[in-house]
């Protein structure tokens, strides 16, 4: 069978259902987490925010979008690991969850009958605890440094309910991505991944400085400076070696995912991934044809001024698809 020709989806701002669109209402989620509170200001443009370059006041902000849209009451990530925003990775879950949809005759799947695989899923475990609050799904979060997985537990233990939909795997063999991950006759309706974007450590510091230059740019109307010290520090950006860099960039690793799911093949429906440079998409497709994928989708995304994708893989047919849908799902 030929493979389906590589669908391009483009839908302007944040997902309709992600919570998220619109200005954050610092009133509400003061009254949800008030030390909150502290870290709000008005802007050079009058408006309540706080100042993105604060890693405190990013995690404050954080904890509270998660204690008042997702009811997760506890929530903290230790210093130095990464603090991702909230909107977008909602927006790569609502995504997934209208993939599930497509392969379902239009109707997306919750509670516990989808499984999902997190490659990556780091101290903060932010997919599984909005995609579980959002859908119902259950989880496997995988990560190749221990620490980061025990400061997951530990958040998924504080929460009621969240035990017995997320559990948490160490990828043993930095290597691989899926191989020893994937047990033998254990089936994924999705796998999701945000790749480590830089090829060194050196591309790290340099794409970290660029950002605060960025900050530094758009607080240039007030005259309060941005605190940074050294190169090693700005990484609180931010993100440890793994979460930050590999060898050969997101390139290289995305094309070791892709080669890699053709051993599991039977065993997922659909492996996804975010994208961060578009530069790196051909070379994502070339390996895509290569493997013979027989459904290929690209979801961009747009969060203000930054641009993403989803690059969507699957060895299923839409008749085989629909069976999946009907095995999995309908009978549960």
């Amino acid at each position: 069978m030929q493979p389906k020709q590589e669908v391009t989806i483009t839908k302007p701002g944040l997902h309709p259902r992600n919570k998220h669109v619109g200005r954050y209402n610092f009133d509400v989620l003061i009254a949800t987490t008030p030390s909150l509170a502290h870290f709000v200001k008005r802007n050079a443009y009058h408006d309540l925010s706080i100042d993105f370059s604060d890693a405190l006041a990013v995690k404050t902000l954080n904890r509270a979008l998660l204690q008042h849209y997702y009811a997760v009451a506890d929530w903290d990530i230790p210093p130095n690991y990464l603090c991702p925003p909230i909107p977008g990775r909602a927006d790569y879950l609502h995504y997934l969850a209208d993939l599930l949809g497509a392969s379902n005759d239009g109707l997306i799947p919750h509670g516990s009958c989808v499984r999902v695989l997190d490659i990556g899923t780091g101290a903060n475990v932010i997919y599984p605890l909005i995609g579980h609050r959002e859908y119902g799904w259950h989880f496997v979060g995988a990560d190749i440094d221990a620490s980061a997985l025990g400061n997951a537990q530990r958040i998924v233990d504080a929460n009621a309910g969240l035990a017995d939909a997320i559990s948490l795997r160490q990828q043993a063999s930095p290597s691989h991505i899926f191989k020893t991950l994937i047990r033998k006759d254990e089936f994924f309706d999705l796998t999701m991944c945000n790749p480590p974007f830089h090829g060194s450590l050196n591309e790290a510091i340099a794409g970290t400085a660029r950002k605060w230059r960025g900050l530094e740019r758009s607080r240039n109307q007030t005259n309060k400076p941005i605190k940074h010290s050294t190169a090693a520090n700005t990484l609180n950006f931010g993100g440890q070696a793994a979460e930050l860099y590999c060898a050969g960039g997101e390139a290289a690793f995305i094309e070791l995912m892709v080669n890699e799911s053709t051993q599991f093949a039977k065993q997922c429906l659909w492996f996804t991934t975010l994208v961060s440079k578009s530069a790196n998409l051909p070379r994502v497709y070339r390996a895509l044809k290569k493997i013979g994928a027989l459904e290929t989708q690209t979801i961009n995304m747009t969060q203000g001024q930054k641009t993403s994708r989803i690059v969507a893989w699957s060895f299923q047919a839409k008749t085989q698809q629909l069976a999946w849908a009907r095995q999995r799902w309908h009978n549960r």
